[in-house]
C-alpha cells in the first residue's frame, strides 16, 4: 500500500529575498501564508532588491514570535520582527503598524504604496547591502496586487513572486540530486510547502489538492531564475548548477516539445487556496501542520498542460 502524501516541512520567508523561517505550523491566507512575503527591501526608487543581483540577501535571517504562527494571534507593542545578518546588531521591526508610508514601491508589474519601516531599518539595509535601500511592509489595507489574471484570476498575493504558494516534493529533489555533480538542498529552491512520499515531480500534474478542510489549485509549474544557483549558506551565486541540469529534463523544450521554446525551466508548482471551495463560511480552522495529509483531488493529464 502507497505512503500517505504529507507535509514534510512548512516554510515562511517573512523577508522577500532573505532567508526562511521553518514553522510547524502556518496559517493560510488569500495571499499565502501569514507573514510570508510582507516585507521587501527596496532600493533608492523603490524598486525591490531580490537574491537575482543582491544574492547576499540569502544570509539574512528573521525572527518572529512564536505565537505568531498561531491562527487568532495579534501582535503587541513588544512584538517584533528580529533581523540578522553576519557583520550587522541585529534590528527590531515592530510588528504593530507602521505610521508612515513609501510611495512609489514597485516589484515586477506592481506598484503602489506601502508602510515604511523607518529610518533604523533603513540604515541598516544600507550599511549591509552597500547602497541606499529601505525595508517596506505590505499594506493589505489599501494595496492589492494581483495574480496575473490569465493564470489566476482573482487571486493575488503579497511581494510574492506572482503565486501565494510553491509546493515542491522531497522526491522531485533526491531526484534532481542523482543528476547534480553535487547535491543541493531543498532551499535552493524557496518552497512555502515541501511534500513527501510523493513521485518525483508528481506535483507537477496537481490540479487540486486538499489539506484538512483547505483546498488548493494548481496554477501551473514554476519556472526558475538565477537564484538556485545562489547558495544560500554563502550568498554566493554560482554560475551553472542545478540549472544546467534541470535544462536537460525540466525544460519547455523538453516538457512542452509541441510549443516554441523559451530556454525556460521548471521545478516546483505553483498554487492558490481556492477559498471558493473550502466550506467554512469564513470559520473553521485555516492552519496547516507538519505532518498533515495531502489528498490529490484532481490532475492534468500532461505536464505540456501544466507547464504552460
Amino acid at each position: 500500500m502507497e505512503e500517505a502524501l504529507k507535509i514534510q516541512s512548512l516554510v515562511i520567508y517573512p523577508i522577500k529575498s532573505c532567508r526562511g523561517i521553518s514553522v510547524p505550523q502556518a496559517t493560510v491566507t488569500h495571499t499565502g501564508f501569514q507573514w510570508d512575503r510582507y516585507w521587501l527591501v527596496v532600493n533608492y526608487k523603490g524598486r525591490a532588491y531580490t537574491q537575482r543581483v543582491e544574492p547576499k540577501l540569502a544570509l539574512v535571517e528573521s525572527e518572529l514570535p512564536k505565537e505568531a504562527f498561531l491562527e487568532d494571534w495579534e501582535p503587541t507593542k513588544d512584538s517584533f520582527l528580529v533581523v540578522r545578518a553576519p557583520g550587522m546588531s541585529p534590528l527590531k521591526i515592530p510588528l504593530t503598524k507602521p505610521s508612515s508610508v513609501a510611495e512609489g514601491v514597485s516589484m515586477w508589474e506592481w506598484s503602489g504604496s506601502a508602510f515604511d519601516e523607518g529610518e533604523e531599518a533603513a540604515k541598516w539595509f544600507s550599511d549591509y547591502l552597500g547602497k541606499q535601500s529601505r525595508l517596506v511592509r505590505f499594506n493589505k489595507d489599501t494595496e492589492t496586487r494581483p495574480s496575473p489574471p490569465e493564470f489566476a484570476a482573482g487571486y493575488s498575493t503579497t511581494f510574492a513572486d506572482m503565486f501565494p504558494f510553491l509546493v515542491a516534493s522531497q522526491a522531485s529533489l533526491d531526484q534532481l540530486n542523482t543528476l547534480l555533480p553535487e547535491p543541493v538542498p531543498i532551499n535552493r529552491f524557496r518552497p512555502n510547502i515541501l511534500v513527501d512520499n510523493c513521485d518525483p515531480f508528481g506535483e507537477d500534474l496537481w490540479d487540486e489538492i486538499k489539506i484538512n478542510d483547505l483546498v488548493f489549485q494548481g496554477v501551473r509549474l514554476c519556472s526558475r531564475c538565477k537564484v538556485p544557483t545562489v547558495n544560500q549558506e554563502t550568498g554566493v551565486m554560482g554560475a551553472a548548477e542545478p540549472t544546467e541540469t534541470l535544462m536537460k529534463f525540466r525544460s519547455d523544450n523538453v516538457l512542452m516539445p509541441d510549443k516554441k521554446p523559451r530556454g525556460k525551466v521548471f521545478f516546483g508548482k505553483e498554487m492558490v487556496w481556492n477559498w471558493n471551495l473550502t466550506n467554512t463560511e469564513g470559520k473553521g480552522k485555516k492552519t496547516i501542520k507538519v505532518g498533515d495529509t495531502i489528498s490529490v483531488l484532481r490532475k492534468i493529464p500532461s505536464r505540456a498542460e501544466a507547464a504552460v
